[in-house]
């Protein structure tokens, strides 16, 4: 039998000099929220504006059914709350002269709806990192740069609050036992958290934005991330069914890119994906996402990526896609590959197409098995076709910079050969990386799989020449 959690005492802040005490919410449900829902945030030794809004925030959470109010839309939630809000406010304003009530109530709504200080930044789609290092330095990427924001927490206890709300809601945890989480926001957005006693200091925070619609592949030739040649014939391999690894370092756009070339991918097939925290944009109807799971308290029924690769295979996939291939799931893969699941994408952590196979060969050790290295690279010449490299150069500009066909074994090394690069020029007054994109010259071998395939590729595409300049 599992014991009732007692209720909540009524929180009432004590009067200050001027004679003012905390507003008092109106009644809005019979039954009052449950005292998990929303632990009450403590006002002792606070300036009164701050006791007035943890006051506030107390009373609105006690008086609320949140049980009923998260079976609403989540414009209907807010247009709720805002009107109560608007109404204690209007009645009981704040003891402090000048502030902007406006700016209080939106606080409020982000408090007790949405991830607190952190959703203005979240709603802004020019950010594409939020790193939150303790309560008072929020640092923000936009337009490659990083920079100190204004935004801050009150102090750690909101910030472990903020935490607990986003990792709760993928059903997962972050305490002393358990310091380090991966999780996502709703939008797709990947969240990694790391807590004392890991982080020494404070508890650290990394957002990784992938909110809005996924890009397209001609949008990232827009961007200039690649040329319209390169895109031309990445197109063409994925309706081929070449198996492709995105390749790069953190932040360059692999899970961008990956996301653009999937669209390709016919709406006939059954695409399985599978990922440490769920992010990849599919479009596709047929598809079913899979995610590991960690272990629990008692250190028990984690699910590795490598688990669900085994059962992928069971689920009668046209195509994998592996979100990050980044331990002994390699040789899954490579032999997913290798029976019948062309077509298959994945990304993984390197810095040239050369360290991709040097990755791979390490990755397919940590299976423990005792396999030669010659069989190992024999299993990936024959699997990879292609590999796309991707770069974050200087002021944050994102490029492809190698697309790398492999050719086969000579002896026991795998060939390499580069079909397009970019090459960096300069830097320009902006401080940016500038440069021109090319072909070598080679044609791929793939070419004649392409247009077996259906896709007629103009005979001169794969000529020696400059593509064009991002300058």
């Amino acid at each position: 039998m599992i014991a009732q959690k007692p209720t909540l005492p009524p929180v009432t802040a004590p009067a200050t000099k001027s004679g003012w005490r905390a507003p008092a919410a109106p009644t809005v449900c019979d039954t009052p929220a449950p005292a998990s829902a929303l632990p009450p945030l403590p006002s002792e030794g606070l300036p009164p504006l701050e006791r007035y809004k943890r006051d506030l925030h107390n009373s609105l959470v006690r008086s609320i059914d949140l049980d009923r109010l998260k079976t609403l839309p989540a414009e209907r939630q807010r247009a709720e709350l805002h009107t109560l809000i608007a109404k204690v406010i209007a009645g009981d304003p704040p003891p402090t002269a000048g502030v902007d009530q406006d700016r209080l109530l939106s606080e409020l709504l982000d408090d007790i709806l949405g991830f607190g200080p952190l959703e203005p930044l979240l709603r802004d789609p020019t950010i594409t990192d939020i790193l939150v290092n303790g309560p008072k330095d929020v640092y923000i990427e936009r337009d490659g740069r990083l920079t100190l924001s204004d935004v801050t927490f009150r102090d750690e206890q909101q910030v472990m609050q903020v935490l607990d709300r986003i990792v709760s809601k993928v059903g997962r945890r972050v305490d002393e036992s358990s310091p380090m989480v991966d999780a996502r926001l709703p939008d797709g957005s990947r969240v990694n958290a790391i807590v004392p006693p890991l982080s020494v200091k404070f508890p650290a925070i990394s957002i990784r934005r992938f909110g809005g619609a996924a890009k397209q592949l001609d949008d990232l030739v827009r961007f200039r991330m690649l040329a319209p040649e390169m895109a031309l014939f990445l197109r063409a391999a994925v309706k081929a069914r070449l198996n492709i690894i995105v390749s790069g370092g953190t932040g360059s756009g692999k899970t961008t890119l990956l996301n653009a070339l999937s669209h390709f991918i016919p709406a006939t097939e059954r695409i399985v994906t599978i990922e440490d925290s769920a992010e990849l944009q599919l479009q596709q109807r047929h598809v079913v996402t899979l995610e590991s799971r960690p272990p629990n308290v008692e250190g028990k029924g984690a699910v590795t990526v490598r688990d669900l690769m085994r059962n992928a295979l069971r689920m009668r996939p046209d195509r994998i896609v592996v979100g990050e291939c980044r331990g002994a799931e390699a040789l899954d893969m490579l032999q997913a590959m290798n029976t019948g699941h062309d077509g298959s994408l994945t990304t993984l952590h390197a810095n040239t197409p050369r360290d991709v196979l040097a990755r791979l060969e390490t990755m397919v050790l940590m299976a423990g098995y005792e396999l030669p290295l010659k069989a190992i690279r024999q299993q990936v010449s024959s699997a990879v076709h292609l590999i796309i490299q991707t770069a974050r150069l200087q002021g944050g500009v994102r490029r492809v910079t190698t697309v790398a066909e492999l050719t086969g074994m000579e002896g026991e090394t795998i060939m390499l050969q580069d079909v397009f690069r970019y090459r960096q020029v300069g830097v320009n007054a902006a401080g940016k990386a500038f440069g021109v994109f090319e072909t070598t010259g080679v044609r791929p071998h793939a070419v004649d799989r392409v247009q077996t395939g259906g896709t007629q590729l103009p005979p001169d595409l794969f000529h020696q020449r400059v593509l064009m300049s991002d300058e």
